[in-house]
């Protein structure tokens, strides 16, 4: 619910839910948990449940009071595909991203099935960006229910990128996003395995957003690969 995000691929941020649940370890140090225990102790009247599951209906039509467009990461405090998240919810999101078509909304997700079982009863505008979530080889099955969606424009963010990732199959992927975990305990990421994925992206002429190195202190480790920095966007023509 804050505009000007600090996240270097977005502008701002859209929470109508907060709060989550570890599915898999890419979820291990997760910086919305942090954020939301941070948040509550503050004394923010959103995240009084801390990181628990929480709607919150009186943000719903928010971007529809945004009049200048902007570029919106949906529910970065949160998972809209949780499985305690209800069809009805979800859709009445989509109903506001298809009323606010100025703006571009950018969903990301590590709950893949839910994703595609609900697909079919989603309204899916050209302004709506849908993501997938892949920390491993053993979740790159994300991507291929990503893939199979009506989502006009399909990503994915490999953050944090834990272990070596071989043979991405990117047909049918507008976009990809790498990055090393970074806070307290953040595991490290190695630069071949980031340039394997970059390599993969070249062949398949798949724009490449390389967001960060990550660890204790990500500011001071950059975001330079290899001399120079990787902010390659979805080349899409205007949504109108």
């Amino acid at each position: 619910m804050a505009k000007n995000s600090s996240i270097e691929w977005t502008e701002s941020t859209w929470n109508p839910i907060t709060g989550c649940t570890k599915v898999s370890p890419g979820c291990k140090f997760c910086y919305a948990e942090r954020m939301a225990k941070r948040l509550k102790a503050m004394g923010s009247a959103n995240y009084e449940n801390g990181f628990k599951l929480t709607l919150h209906e009186h943000v719903l039509e928010l971007p529809l009071t945004w009049k200048k467009p902007q570029t919106i990461f949906v529910n970065s405090m949160s998972d809209l595909f949780h499985k305690n998240v209800p069809l009805e919810f979800i859709q009445k999101m989509f109903d506001v991203m298809n009323k606010a078509y100025w703006h571009k909304f950018q969903i990301l997700t590590k709950r893949s099935e839910r994703l595609f079982e609900f697909d079919p009863m989603l309204s899916w505008t050209d302004n709506i960006w849908m993501g997938v979530s892949v920390e491993n080889q053993n979740y790159t099955y994300r991507i291929d229910h990503l893939r199979y969606t009506n989502a006009k424009v399909k990503f994915i963010s490999i953050e944090p990128l834990i272990g070596p990732i071989q043979h991405l199959d990117l047909s049918n992927i507008n976009w990809i996003i790498v990055g090393g975990e970074s806070g307290p305990g953040a595991r490290p990421m190695k630069e071949e395995w980031v340039v394997t994925i970059r390599d993969e992206c070249k062949r398949a002429k798949v724009p490449f957003f390389f967001k960060q190195w990550g660890g204790v202190n990500k500011k001071k480790n950059g975001r330079v690969l290899k001399g120079r920095t990787w902010e390659e966007m979805p080349k899409l023509g205007k949504i109108v």
